[in-house]
C-alpha cells in the first residue's frame, strides 16, 4: 500500500487530518515520534521545526509516496523556512487544515506553504466539519497516493 507523511509545525493537525482520513474517532494526541500507521506517516512537528531533524525525515520520506505539508489556517506565523519542501525526493503536496475557524485568511495560509516551496494542489480542509476531506480523498483516490 502507498503510504503519505505529513509533516509540519507542532499543532498544524496533522494527527487529527490523519484520524479524519482514516475514519478513526480516536481524539488526536501529541505526536511524541514518526508514527506509521494504515497508509500514513505521522511526524512530531518539532522534525519540521528543528533542522537537526531534518535527515530524520528525508530518510522516512523514502518510505512515503507523496509528502504532504500541512499549515494551520489559525497560525500565520512562518515555521518552515523557505525551500523546506525541496529536500524530498517524493511528490509534494500541501493541506490547509481548520478552515473552519471564523476570520482565517486562506490566501495568507495558500502563500505560506508556497514559500516552503509547495507547489499545486493545495487543499483547504476541516477535520472538525469534514470541509474539503472529500477533494483530497479524490486526489488521493487519483493513485497519487492513498490514506
Amino acid at each position: 500500500m502507498q503510504k503519505v507523511m505529513l509533516v509540519g509545525a507542532i499543532g498544524a493537525g496533522k494527527t487529527s487530518l490523519i484520524h479524519t482520513l482514516q475514519k478513526d474517532v480516536r481524539s488526536a494526541e501529541k505526536t511524541q515520534s514518526i508514527q506509521f500507521s494504515d497508509g500514513a506517516i505521522d511526524t512530531p512537528g518539532e522534525y519540521a521545526q528543528i533542522p537537526r531533524f531534518y535527515s530524520a525525515l528525508m530518510t522516512t520520506a523514502m518510505q512515503a509516496s507523496v509528502v504532504v505539508v500541512v499549515q494551520d489556517a489559525t497560525n500565520l506565523k512562518v515555521t518552515l523556512p523557505p525551500g523546506f519542501a525541496g529536500m524530498f525526493s517524493r511528490p509534494v503536496i500541501g493541506v490547509v487544515t481548520k478552515v473552519d475557524v471564523p476570520g482565517i485568511d486562506r490566501e495568507k495560509a495558500k502563500s505560506r506553504l508556497m514559500e516552503v516551496g509547495v507547489k499545486e494542489p493545495i487543499f483547504f480542509v476541516s477535520s472538525r466539519t469534514g470541509e474539503g476531506i472529500e477533494e483530497l480523498i479524490a486526489h488521493f483516490g487519483e493513485g497519487r497516493c492513498s490514506s
